[in-house]
């Protein structure tokens, strides 16, 4: 067994620091490695999730178990299924009162490898390590962000929907496979370019695509997209375009009937955060954050909305 610590000091109080660790939920958006998290079981003091996050550029799963103790702001986890190659791997974060205004974070690992390959425990003593900075360099930020009462001004959430006419279970089905087969979206939508996709897990896709915008501006993204069938995708993007320090989202189908016709609504869900600095070089000497956000909006509702109306005509043209 490996045993690792990492830590930081964090100009935030404990208890603040201990909620941002706690939400594990909201970890896509507060961690890069970390693309997406679902729960599994959930109590008030321990949970089961299965998380999908980056290691050395590679994207892995697991399961994982959680023990969460807020008075001693600590939390104990152990992964219960590992990804390859990855034998065992458990750890804690610990947060320590330091005054008021700041506390220290400490990251701690166990871990060993699925063998006797020196290579492997290389590979993840690298993992560990940088996702381990990368984390609470993350934390770090977040929490004295939202300290200093700045945590929104650069964020939004939104979404697009439309209704498909159909039986909802063939209809979503048509939707869903639409939106899952992106590698056929060069011919089917105008706005996309060019297309790359590699599935080399089933569910788990590397999606990266050059993508016209109204102006006529192209730009290239990559995104891991998580597949659950028939009823949602969720995706991070992980190459961003200059405007953006995050991008995440789901496309999402859900049974409905709208005025006595039955069918299926089909959702996309964004949300971003603003590369402020990248804000003037992009849109110009005069604009602003809020520039950049309502910029963002209609460029990314422009192109989802077009992917919804060509999703809802194949769907329903073939039905």
């Amino acid at each position: 067994m490996r045993e690792v610590e990492h830590e930081i000091v964090v100009d935030a109080p404990a208890e603040a620091v201990y909620g941002l660790l706690a939400a594990v939920g909201d970890w896509p958006r507060l961690f890069p490695p970390t693309v997406h998290v679902s729960y599994l079981e959930r109590t008030e003091k321990a949970e089961r999730l299965r998380i999908w996050a980056s290691a050395n550029d590679k994207v892995k799963t697991w399961t994982s178990r959680r023990e969460l103790d807020p008075a001693a702001l600590r939390i104990d986890f152990r992964q219960e299924v590992s990804a390859p190659p990855v034998g065992e791997m458990g750890g804690t974060w610990r947060v320590e009162r330091v005054s008021d205004g700041r506390s220290r974070v400490v990251l701690s690992h166990r871990y060993r490898a699925d063998g006797d390959d020196r290579d492997d425990l290389a590979w993840i003593d690298r993992a560990v390590d940088g996702n381990s900075r990368s984390e609470l360099a993350a934390l770090k930020a977040g929490a004295e962000r939202a300290t200093k009462g700045d945590d929104g001004d650069g964020f939004l959430s939104f979404e697009d929907s439309v209704f498909v006419a159909g039986p909802a279970e063939e209809t979503g089905e048509r939707v869903y496979a639409f939106l899952d087969r992106a590698d056929l979206w060069e011919e089917r939508l105008p706005h996309v370019t060019r297309v790359v996709l590699t599935e080399d897990d089933p569910g788990l896709q590397i999606l990266e695509m050059d993508t016209r915008a109204k102006g006529g501006s192209t730009h290239t993204t990559r995104s891991v997209r998580v597949c659950f069938p028939h009823r949602e995708i969720v995706y991070k993007q992980t190459t961003l375009p200059a405007l953006l320090t995050l991008h995440t989202g789901v496309w999402r189908t859900m049974p409905s009937r709208v005025d006595g016709v039955d069918g299926v609504t089909v959702t996309s869900h964004h949300t971003v955060s603003i590369a402020e600095e990248n804000v003037t070089a992009v849109l110009g000497a005069d604009a602003g954050v809020a520039d950049a956000l309502a910029f963002v909006r209609d460029a990314l509702g422009t192109n989802s909305l077009a992917t919804l109306r060509h999703a809802k005509r194949h769907a329903e043209d073939n039905g």
